[in-house]
């Protein structure tokens, strides 16, 4: 079962909506709310089911929303299995035991008691990953310590704690100081008094940013409020600045306290103000992530009075480029802007690198493009065509009557295909379709993954479950 819980990154990694290839996991929507989904220690989990090309759906399951990888989350359970009352208190049980050591209210109690000692009483234990009160010292002592944390260090907690690199369930890395004060810059031209971060320290970082701001330029008024899975950040902050979160179920794991934290957050001045930044793990589905988004945009949407009902929550959504049609079959209004988003601490994604070694990583807003200025001295023209930046090598074809290319090199139009194409690929005469030179032509067709029929792709066919079945 470890290998199929791998294929999801398999999967998610193609980026598009066609087959791919002999078999998959697929992500089954749950919405009886008659037959709630069982809990595992990240909050309710999913439904997935395994297709195979050309035959039936097999048995589906339950595994946990927020870890691929069963060695950090090993739920698992048949759908229609039947469990004891033994067993279910035991899952229980290991649940309560998964749970942070301490609650929120305690983080905070601890962090207020924190920043009233002399410099020379604070300390943090870097085993741990924790801030050391004065009764904690004995039980740290053969530990690796570090001492006189300074305020300045309290307000910048991302170089204290230590990256969690599991891309599969943290994917822990971290805006490089470039990007992140593009980001701020932006919010502050564009006008937003509230950020609402959801996700990975990257958000992590441009939450702190934006506080450190705030806190010494009395001009910046934007404030931020940051939802992430990571427990380790309860200890920096106070309740309405942080909410532990999954955002791959949308599940609050201190209840309707932080729930209400959010709605407010998000409703304050009649919703006016506001935006969404998200910077999810790269091997995260799409699919649930859009469905926890919508989530929040319906909170959002509740705040707005009925004549505002045509308006969107202001999204930016960090992904890898060639996740562009997953992304808009779920948010049609969304557009791909042509800024390189670069991290310190990711061996590829770095700014400066050309040809294929540029990042791939892209922001996607539902935000007019013509009202986003990305900087020139970094690479970045204005198309007066496409009334948009774009990359300088994103040069505008006359033919497809816009800037094209999505990896930041000049892609070439092909006449067959009706289209511009990477330049590293060619027009194939037997697949018909422009493809690298070395490609098989002996790959399944384009149509249904699951029937084999041409007329669609990946949809239910009538034999298969009515269940809605999100790809």
């Amino acid at each position: 079962m470890a290998a199929l819980r791998d294929r999801l990154g398999d999967v998610e990694a193609e980026g598009s909506t066609s087959h791919q290839g002999s078999s998959g996991v697929e992500v089954v929507l749950h919405s009886d709310p008659a037959t709630p989904a069982p809990l595992c220690p990240h909050g309710p989990t999913l439904l997935f089911v395994k297709v195979s090309q050309g035959k039936e759906e097999t048995r589906r399951f339950y595994a946990c929303s927020a870890c691929r990888d069963r060695k950090d989350c090993s739920f698992f359970q048949w759908e229609d299995e039947k469990l004891s009352g033994a067993r279910l208190a035991a899952r229980e049980a290991h649940n309560r035991t998964c749970q942070p050591p301490l609650s929120r209210t305690k983080c905070v109690e601890r962090y207020l008691k924190f920043i009233e000692l002399p410099l020379s009483q604070r300390k943090f234990c870097q085993g741990c990953q924790q801030l050391l009160l004065p009764d904690d010292w004995e039980k740290h002592l053969e530990h690796q310590v570090v001492g006189d944390i300074s305020v300045t260090q309290l307000k910048r907690p991302s170089q204290l704690l230590y990256p969690l690199e599991n891309k599969k369930t943290n994917a822990q890395y971290l805006f490089a100081d470039r990007s992140c004060h593009f980001l701020i810059d932006l919010l502050s031209t564009l006008e937003f008094r509230r950020v609402l971060c959801v996700g990975t320290p990257s958000c992590f970082r441009l939450h702190e940013l934006i506080r450190l701001k705030a806190s010494g330029d009395k001009k910046s008024n934007i404030k931020s409020l940051l939802l992430d899975i990571d427990f380790r950040y309860s200890q920096f902050y106070v309740e309405d600045s942080f909410c532990h979160y999954n955002m791959f179920n949308h599940h609050f794991f201190d209840g309707k306290a932080a729930l209400e934290v959010c709605r407010t957050f998000l409703q304050e001045d009649k919703g006016e103000g506001v935006i969404m930044v998200t910077d999810p793990p790269f091997g995260g589905l799409v699919e649930p992530l859009a469905v926890t988004f919508k989530k929040l945009i319906a909170m959002w949407k509740e705040g707005q009075s009925q004549g505002n009902n045509h308006k969107e929550l202001p999204i930016f959504w960090i992904f890898p480029y060639f996740f562009e049609s997953r992304i808009c079959q779920f948010f049609p209004s969304f557009c791909m802007l042509d800024y390189q988003v670069d991290y310190d601490n990711h061996a590829l994604y770095k700014h400066g690198k050309t040809g294929r070694k540029q990042s791939p990583v892209r922001i996607f807003t539902n935000i007019p493009p013509n009202k986003i200025i990305l900087p020139v001295e970094e690479g970045y023209r204005f198309c007066p065509l496409c009334q948009r930046y774009v990359s300088l090598e994103n040069q505008h074809c006359e033919h497809c009557n816009s800037c094209t290319s999505k990896d930041g090199r000049k892609w070439n139009h092909c006449f067959l295909c009706k289209k511009c194409v990477k330049p590293s690929w060619i027009h194939c005469s037997i697949c018909n379709h422009c493809a690298l030179p070395d490609h098989s032509c002996e790959g399944p067709k384009d149509g249904c993954f699951i029937c084999g029929e041409l007329d669609h792709k990946r949809e239910p066919s009538e034999s298969r479950s009515k269940e809605k079945v999100i790809r």
